[in-house]
């Protein structure tokens, strides 16, 4: 039971915020930070010719380059996690596709954060307009064929635990042909 709850910072991307719960086991009281963070999105974006349009990017927090799918923050303005990751795909990628679904969501690390990542799929993907980048962005659009997805996910080429996590949900539902 949480006794008490005080906010400790607020930045551009999270609040912080410190719990003061009882132990239901122990009757202790013990204090847990939570970082209070919006919804994310990751998009699985396939053309029509069965390609992942896939981001490199500079990850500041690594200080490395990684291999991503598209995605990034829900705004307020967006309707829901769908709207989202159609918004964050022409953004970042210049790309559009003509269906959508949400395949699911995770809770990133529950231990301390409070937000879902959710994992939405665009299909029948065209490069139509010229990228939006946030200040902070410096992305480079590559295409993947469908069928390396789970090799460059088995070697290495591809690292960041959410994005495995979206291309798992989509290769079990076997939309990468045959793993």
């Amino acid at each position: 039971e949480v006794t008490d709850s005080q906010l400790r910072g607020d930045y551009r991307i999270f609040r912080v915020r410190q719990d003061f719960a009882v132990s239901p086991r122990t009757g202790r009281t013990h204090d847990f930070f939570v970082l209070e963070a919006p919804g994310w999105v990751n998009v699985v974006a396939v053309t029509g010719g069965g390609q992942l349009v896939m981001v490199e990017q500079f990850r500041h927090g690594i200080r490395d380059m990684t291999l991503e799918i598209p995605g990034g923050v829900m705004d307020e303005s967006d309707a829901g996690p769908v709207e989202a990751a159609v918004r964050e795909l022409r953004e970042e990628t210049g790309y559009e596709g003509h269906r959508t679904r949400l395949m699911g969501w995770v809770y990133p690390n529950p231990a301390i954060l409070n937000n879902k990542c959710y994992f939405v799929l665009i299909e029948g993907c065209e490069k139509r307009h010229e990228v939006k980048w946030d200040p902070d962005e410096e992305l480079k659009v590559h295409l993947v064929s469908a069928g390396d997805v789970p090799g460059m996910l088995r070697d290495g080429r591809i690292r960041h635990s959410l994005v495995t996590a979206a291309l798992g949900a989509w290769l079990l539902e076997g939309k990468a042909g045959t793993v």
